[in-house]
């Protein structure tokens, strides 16, 4: 904690500077990293996310006027400042502050809350943007939490609303499976027998159905997948139910730490790659590339996570080949035929299991 404690401190420095006054809480809240399980929360299996210990803060101080004031510790994104109490946000924008307004926002809305208080506040974050290592989520949570912790409400409210929320009506993966009770690897099977390699069409996904292509295109297709003419049905069950397969795996050989875990652990991550690779189609060829020249280069396992499709690559190392590792990584991927390294400092780090969120109130 010496680290954060520092920036902490510096924080409050800038935060006096900026506003004149002493912040009264900071919120914390985590980076993550997806270390397996790809593109199957949606349908219904665990995922292993990691939070780093990269991070966003917050400094606070809650005051009588009803005006949000946002600042940043980075001079790429400006000041902001609106009504407390009149929360718009452009969505034809990514502008920065919106993320915060959306984490402000929610929680106003949850509560069905008025008349909220204004607040100075100061952002300061280390996680990469843009990188898939959620870095607008983090400033979305501490946003939730600075709201709650102005407001005096604990999560334990928020989290019973949820717990009652009913799954949509949509038929999901994993409720086929549940539906059959059987194992993983058994609908695998199902798959192999149920599905062929070769891509559907609408026409023939109604034949199966016995739908219109109407009914396909209004009850089961969502707006953005509505003109699609190619389905490959067989190729993204097989990564969805093998994938959720690793993950309990994953779980598995963590829980039990044989001797050769590290190596299991890495092979399973490996496999995640290949299926997202050639199952998903959610890779890109600079980041088979970097996967690649990581696992050459000494990572016992290494596959992409986060941003959707594409994102970045997440490698597991022993602690005593690190140094050389992310060096000769390095230069291998960023080195450019003109001899130039990448600009980006924080493009390639090491890290371990973070802390989760937090509040910290002025002594």
């Amino acid at each position: 904690m010496p680290v954060l404690y520092d920036r902490l401190l510096k924080l409050k420095e800038m935060f006096n500077s900026k506003f004149g006054s002493i912040p009264k809480f900071y919120v914390r809240a985590p980076g993550r990293v997806n270390i397996i399980g790809e593109h199957i929360d949606y349908c219904g299996y665990s995922v292993l996310p990691m939070a780093i210990e990269q991070d966003v803060l917050i400094a606070v101080e809650p005051v009588k006027t009803y005006t949000l004031q946002l600042a940043n510790t980075n001079p790429l994104y400006p000041d902001f400042s609106t009504s407390a109490n009149n929360i718009q946000i452009d969505k034809t924008k990514p502008l920065w502050h919106n993320y915060f307004l959306c984490g402000l926002k929610g929680i106003q809305e949850h509560f069905g809350l008025s008349n909220l208080t204004g607040m100075n506040c100061l952002v300061d974050g280390n996680i990469p943007p843009s990188s898939g290592l959620s870095s607008s989520s983090a400033l979305v949570c501490c946003a939730g939490l600075v709201t709650l912790t102005v407001l005096g409400r604990n999560l334990s409210k928020l989290l019973a609303k949820y717990k009652n929320l009913q799954w949509d009506n949509v038929l999901r993966l994993d409720e086929v499976q549940a539906k059959l009770g059987i194992s993983l690897e058994e609908m695998l099977l199902v798959t192999e027998d149920a599905l062929h390699p070769e891509p559907y069409n609408p026409e023939e996904i109604c034949r199966c159905l016995g739908i219109s292509l109407e009914e396909l295109r209004t009850q089961i297709l969502s707006p953005n997948t509505q003109d699609v003419l190619i389905f490959k049905l067989y190729q993204r069950a097989k990564h969805v139910y093998s994938e959720a397969a690793r993950v309990l795996q994953f779980k598995k050989i963590c829980e039990e730490a044989p001797e050769n875990m590290v190596q299991l652990l890495g092979e399973l991550m490996n496999q995640s790659h290949m299926s997202c690779r050639d199952m998903y189609e959610c890779s890109c060829p600079e980041l088979d590339q970097l996967v690649d020249i990581c696992r050459k280069l000494g990572a016992q396992g290494s596959r992409l996570t986060g941003a959707g499709w594409g994102g970045c690559a997440v490698s597991i190392v022993p602690a005593d080949k690190l140094p050389g590792f992310l060096a000769n990584v390095h230069k291998a991927y960023y080195q450019r035929s003109d001899g130039s390294l990448a600009p980006e400092k924080q493009s390639l780090f090491a890290t371990k299991p973070g802390g989760g969120a937090l509040v910290f109130l002025e002594a």
